[in-house]
């Protein structure tokens, strides 16, 4: 496989050169999460494995699973997993969300997590060119994994009281959250994301809780680019924390 070495905030992670890298969206969800303490975590498509490897670092008494249905990015992330020296807290497990309920090839027990992240794909099949290269094709269309499928993963395998957290796109934050509360996943938290002052929302960060009281709290927009195109203030401290 071809690959580079990135080295971003606190970790280094190979990516394909030509395959599926990580965004923005990736650091601006592992920001995103602001519990005090949490012990067990997993992401649901989890790529390379660029947040849960960050929620490693951030929360250092935390166990994390890393779910992945692409054997490439699996073999990126266990790579990634002994590159940054975090073997013995965070693994990755080949299988597809959408039989994680399934009682006889499920790998993890239900209702065993506090924390859920997840970068899914926002576009559905009929929306926007779909890559001819098939980990980014699949990271950005409902191929393998639709949204109503994402969450009732998520619902299966949270404790209750547990947190989800998703970037999502704006566009689909009405159906988002509809599916949420179908699932007993009750919307709490919400943050819009927007290019620069002028512009429209174009990423929409969301935290819900199993079990949670109705009331949601809408934080303060984040913006990524000044006017002059430079990254703001907010936005160099995510990727680079000592400034």
């Amino acid at each position: 496989m071809d690959v580079t070495l990135d080295t971003i905030r606190d970790i280094k992670l190979y990516q394909s050169r030509t395959g599926y890298r990580f965004s923005v969206d990736a650091l601006l969800l592992y920001d995103f999460v602001n519990l005090q303490k949490v012990n067990g975590i997993a992401d649901l498509g989890s790529g390379s494995g660029i947040v849960g490897i960050l929620l490693a670092k951030k929360y250092p008494d935390a166990k994390i699973t890393l779910f992945e249905i692409q054997k490439s990015l699996v073999l990126l992330a266990e790579k990634n997993i002994v590159l940054n020296s975090l073997e013995d807290r965070v693994k990755v497990i080949k299988a597809d969300i959408r039989e994680i309920k399934n009682a006889d090839s499920s790998p993890v027990i239900p209702h065993s997590f506090d924390l859920i992240v997840s970068n899914p794909p926002f576009r559905i099949l009929k929306s926007g060119r779909i890559s001819r290269e098939e980990e980014k094709a699949i990271a950005r269309h409902e191929i393998k994994l639709k949204l109503p499928e994402l969450v009732n993963a998520a619902s299966y395998l949270l404790k209750a009281k547990g947190r989800f957290c998703i970037v999502y796109h704006p566009h689909r934050l009405s159906e988002l959250m509809d599916i949420l509360k179908k699932k007993d996943l009750e919307p709490k938290r919400l943050r819009f994301v927007h290019s620069h002052g002028e512009s429209e929302a174009k990423m929409v960060l969301l935290e819900a809780v199993k079990g949670g009281r109705i009331g949601i709290k809408i934080d303060k927009p984040l913006y990524i680019y000044k006017a002059d195109g430079s990254y703001t203030e907010e936005m160099e401290k995510i990727y680079n924390p000592v400034i």
